[in-house]
Formats: structure tokens, sequence, C-alpha cells
């Protein structure tokens, strides 16, 4: 029974670890590269579910939920960036007042066009497969590849590409980026839509080994918050271990202690970090000067 437990436990960990880094990525780029806090960011998970509930209900395809996922929150990113935020990013109080803000309205509208209740949504791969002893869904194996399919892809695209470079150039200055003909704004564009998608994804995956609800975005926005604080605000690096050390605490405190303290510890480990590191485990390695 323990070991049975132990698998669980380290299965829930590897999963909920590589989602909370999907989300906190996002949430990470956006604030390392353009100063944003965005806390509009859980919601836009509840965009990417509720886009691929939408979708399943119409054609049934699951492979065109996942686009509608990506897709809805991408395009939703898109069009709040380019709506608002690119007017107001001189004033950091209005920025968080209009994320706020967004985060509730999308709550409020997900409620009133889906209802309260939770709602499924089909596993992205059916079936069954044992691992140690123990027999896992495959769409939590799925996921969890998927997800770190995701993340593989991040690194390269920020440290390879011409893009990525551009990403990491204006992070570090904005004038000096532009000296050498990077755009700021098109930098921005492509990190919002960037941390959309991946929001967007991660709802989709959360919601289908779990169900999809109108707050379903909270409990991730609040772990990605202590989590890039704790691995270091604007650090991708410091995000991926953070979800992990996040998803870790979690999840013990949940199996052996009560699931009424889910997310205590991570509030815990962040006042800890203001109070002896305030800078985070690694810093910030897209920072702006």
């Amino acid at each position: 029974m323990v070991d049975v437990n132990a698998v669980n436990l380290a299965t829930n960990v590897l999963l909920l670890g590589a989602l909370y880094s999907l989300v906190a990525i996002g949430f990470t780029l956006i604030f390392g590269v353009g100063g944003v806090l965005n806390l509009a960011h859980g919601a836009v998970l509840s965009i990417g579910a509720y886009s691929a509930v939408a979708v399943v209900r119409a054609t049934g395809s699951v492979p065109l939920a996942a686009v509608a996922a990506a897709a809805g929150a991408g395009l939703f990113s898109l069009a709040f960036y380019k709506g608002m935020i690119r007017y107001a990013r001189e004033s950091p109080v209005l920025v968080l007042i209009l994320t706020l803000v967004m985060g509730l309205v999308i709550e409020q509208v997900v409620l009133v066009a889906f209802g309260g209740q939770a709602l499924a949504v089909p596993s992205l791969l059916a079936g069954q497969t044992e691992v140690a002893g123990q027999r896992l869904s495959n769409n939590r194996v799925f996921v969890f590849a998927l997800s770190w399919l995701l993340i593989g892809g991040l690194f390269y695209f920020v440290n390879r590409t011409k893009t990525g470079q551009a990403i990491l150039a204006t992070s570090m200055s904005e004038k000096g980026a532009a000296l050498v003909g990077i755009e700021a704004d098109r930098v921005y564009t492509y990190t919002w839509i960037l941390a959309g998608v991946l929001a967007g994804l991660a709802g989709l995956f959360l919601a289908s080994f779990q169900t999809a609800t109108p707050l379903m975005g909270r409990t991730p926005l609040l772990l990605s918050f202590s989590i890039v604080v704790i691995g270091g605000l604007g650090s991708i690096r410091g995000s991926v271990i953070g979800a992990y050390l996040i998803s870790f605490l979690d999840q013990v405190t949940v199996t052996l202690v009560s699931t009424r303290l889910a997310g205590v510890s991570a509030l815990v480990v962040l006042v800890l970090v203001l109070l002896i590191k305030p800078e985070g485990l690694f810093g910030r390695e897209l920072a702006e000067h």
C-alpha cells in the first residue's frame, strides 16, 4: 500500500510540476520581458479549457479541441495586449488593475456562457499503462510528455532562434535592443501570444484529468506567483525548478496531512524566500535595466 501511494505521489508531483511550469513560464515571460504582473493569466487557462469544451461539443474531435485551446488563449492574449496593456504599460498600477479586472470578467463570462457546474473534457489519449505495479492513465502520461515537449521547445526557441534572442535582448535592455533594430512592441506581442498559448494548453491538460470550472485558473495563478518568486522573477529555469518544488511540497502536504491544506505550503515557502532570498533562487535571467 505504501509503495502504491509512493507511486501515486511521485506521479502527481511529476505531472503537476510540468503543468505548473507551463503556467509559470508564461507568467514570468510577460513579467521578465515587459515588467507586467498579469493577474489575468490564471483566467486564460479557463479560456483554453472552455474553448476545448466548445469544440468537442461541436465536432467531437480532441485534436481540434487542442488547437482551439491554444488558438483561443493565444488570440485572447494578443487582443488583450494590443487593445489595452500596450497603452497602459507606463503605469504599473493601472496595468495591475486592468489585469485583475480582466481576470474577473473572464470568469463571469465563462460562468454565464457555460454555467457553474464542472464540465468534463475528454482524455487526450485513452487507455492505461502499468508503471512500477501501478496502473496510470495514458492521458496523464501523455500530458506529462507533451508538457515537457513544450518546455524543451520553449528553451530551444528562446536560446537558439533569432526571435528568442530578440526576447532575451529586450528583457535586458529595451533601449539597447532598439539600437540593434529590435522593435520592442513586436517582442512584447510575441511574449503575450506565447504565454497565452502555454496557459491555454495547460488549461486543456488540467481539465482533461480533472474538470473545467470557471474558477479553475485561480489556484494555478496563486501557485505560479509563488513559483516565479521562488525561482526568481523572469527566470525560466527557476520557474521549472520552483514548479517542481511547489508541486512536491503541495502533494506531500495534501497526501500526508490534509487536502484542506492545498496551496498552504506554497505560501509558507513564498514567505520564507521573500525573507531570506527575495531575489529568488536564480535571480532574474530575463532582466530589464
